[in-house]
């Protein structure tokens, strides 16, 4: 593959080396995302907001081939890249597909969880109210709760609680 465009790709990273790897790539002027949300976490005596990383192990990077190859061999945290086996190479993130999971992240109230195992197919939905709006994925139901789904096709569906009155079918 002797491709010059610049596309998604997701790296793997060393155990607890995402925040650091993604300043690094963001020194070098590298296009990356790291998919993080503040949570409140609970102990005994207090609750502290913290940045926690949605994939654990795992940076996005905007590049050619040539960079890639360039940031795995080079960058001592970077581990390899997600391979897409049926295609034998390295797997291409559509652009639309990381744009639908960066604004589901960056604009939901609601804790986003990433799932890495197939989810049944359901109804195409969008959100039509709330910091969500104009989001489209496909509805779940989980324990009883409506759930949203941005689907990243190498890696999972990434979903978040949303009330089923802020959605529509399309």
């Amino acid at each position: 593959m002797s491709d010059n465009k610049a596309h998604w790709y997701a790296l793997y990273v060393k155990m607890h080396h995402e925040k650091k790897t993604a300043e690094k790539l963001n020194e070098m002027g590298v296009t990356n995302y790291l998919p993080v949300q503040e949570v409140v976490r609970q102990w005994s005596d207090r609750k502290k907001k913290m940045k926690m990383v949605v994939i654990p192990m795992m940076v996005f990077v905007r590049t050619d081939e040539k960079e890639r190859l360039e940031l795995i061999r080079n960058m001592s945290s970077v581990t390899g890249c997600l391979f897409d086996r049926s295609a034998g190479q390295p797997a291409i993130i559509p652009d639309e597909e990381m744009e639908r999971f960066k604004f589901m992240l960056d604009f939901s109230d609601e804790a986003v969880h990433f799932l890495d195992r197939a989810l049944a197919p359901g109804d195409k939905i969008r959100v039509i109210k709330g910091p969500l709006s104009g989001l489209e994925g496909e509805m779940i139901h989980l324990d009883r709760k409506t759930q949203i789904v941005v689907r990243i096709r190498q890696l999972g569906s990434a979903s978040v609680e949303i009330p089923a009155g802020y959605i529509e079918k399309i």
